[in-house]
């Protein structure tokens, strides 16, 4: 391969605002290199990163297990399709399954992908085998979701941004208030054709939303008591991100070292991406039982690239790494030390109204309006600093470092955190 050219910034960000969509609107920063917690820009600049490529890089960038992995079986099989079995797809479900403790996974390559697969797999069970007429099921999300920016996921999506001028939308979901029994349970009580709920354990891309105490067992309850499949989309706060295997593996008091990794609130459908892959490549995964899972037959759905033996091997070495090096406990603890820490700073800062989060998926709350620049203007500083970070709803910005971190480390980074926020107050 020929070495490319040296390019500044400024440079690479012209080149991809001429030739490419602009469907995002990314921090001005250039990133050419990335090992373990840092990031390095084109000009050498090193930088925390605080955003893990959005909860997928919870493993670290280029961790040498998962690139080994891919590069090993990249040498050898990359590609079969599901036209024939290959050898590595079936020891990755056995790996999968077995860790999540499910019967069957059904391959996918990105979340959006796997939210689209667990939503046919629950309304063909809903027609097969609750009874419910064909085309009539219902599945209900919650407002503020984020599951993806498929057509049928925004159809559901209360985000205008996302939504406008991508209609007509498809039919068949009702919306409620996330972490509101009362508005789940009416909402079953009402309606018969209840296929699924559909739910983020915690709402990442809103904003970093813990629900209440309970609120998950309690609405898991309420599925099982109304036939109804409980679907957890786990693809931002899976693979240890919340200090826990899942999120849905509650507040228990013991870490997930001592966890027996059964989820206290179990999933009829779990849906897993992002860090099943390590930042790797692209691999997702939905997760189910055989009375559930068995409505998918030949032909129903699939994928070309969807179980390939690269994304086999490297699923497998992203859960290996995050069982061995005890990611979830170091996400735990670190976690609740850096709401300390934050929380203790923030007494004397009017510039941030409150602290929220679990394991290292974390939010401040800037006082200021949705509409303004303040919380991207705080980013820009966060990145003269050496931190990368990036504000979600206008005035929200999330803090979710790789969970290889160490405790100097994330001190260091707490350290940054509050300069930027004391001179930003000035």
């Amino acid at each position: 391969m020929a070495v490319l050219e040296q390019m500044t910034s400024q440079q690479a960000i012209e080149l991809e605002n001429k030739y490419g969509a602009h469907n995002y609107h990314p921090l001005p920063v250039v990133l050419s290199r990335g090992e373990g917690v840092y990031v390095w820009d084109v000009e050498g600049k090193k930088y925390y990163d605080f955003l893990s490529a959005y909860s997928a890089v919870n493993q670290g960038h280029c961790h040498p297990k998962i690139v080994s992995a891919m590069v090993n079986q990249a040498e050898t099989l990359t590609l079969t399709s599901r036209a024939f079995y290959n050898d590595m797809l079936g020891r990755f479900e056995k790996y999968a399954t077995e860790t999540f403790h499910f019967d069957k996974l059904l391959p996918m390559n990105t979340g959006a992908e796997a939210v689209e697969t667990a939503l046919k797999i629950c309304r063909k069970w809903a027609y097969e085998k609750k009874g419910i007429s064909e085309n009539e099921a219902q599945i209900i999300v919650c407002e503020n979701n984020f599951h993806g920016r498929t057509t049928t996921i925004i159809s559901f999506s209360n985000d205008p941004v996302a939504r406008k001028n991508f209609g007509p939308f498809t039919k068949g979901f009702i919306k409620i208030e996330y972490d509101n029994l009362n508005a789940l349970k009416e909402a079953l009580e009402c309606n018969a054709n209840i296929a699924g709920f559909l739910v983020e354990p915690i709402q990442g891309e809103a904003g970093v939303y813990v629900p209440s105490e309970g609120y998950l067992k309690a609405a898991r309850e309420l599925c099982e008591k109304h036939n109804v499949l409980f679907i957890a989309d786990e693809v931002q706060t899976g693979i240890a991100r919340t200090g826990r295997l899942l999120a849905t593996c509650g507040n228990c008091s013991c870490t997930d070292k001592h966890c027996s990794g059964v989820p206290e609130v179990k999933p009829d459908i779990l849906i897993l991406g992002k860090a099943l892959s390590g930042g790797a490549y692209p691999v997702s995964a939905v997760l189910a039982n055989n009375d559930i899972m068995n409505v998918i037959k030949p032909g129903n759905h699939g994928s070309t690239f969807g179980g390939n033996p690269v994304a086999a091997a490297v699923g497998m070495a992203a859960l290996e790494v995050i069982k061995n090096e005890e990611l979830a406990e170091n996400a735990y603890q670190l976690g609740k030390l850096f709401r300390s820490e934050l929380e203790k700073f923030i007494l004397g800062c009017d510039l941030v109204s409150s602290v929220r989060g679990k394991g290292l998926l974390n939010a401040i709350l800037i006082n200021d309006t949705e509409e303004s620049s303040t919380a991207w203007d705080i980013c820009m500083a966060l990145k003269a600093n050496g931190l990368l970070a990036k504000p979600t709803h206008g005035n929200i910005i999330r803090f979710a470092p790789p969970l290889v971190m160490t405790k100097e480390q994330l001190l260091d980074c707490v350290s940054i955190i509050k300069k930027t926020l004391t001179e930003f107050s000035k």
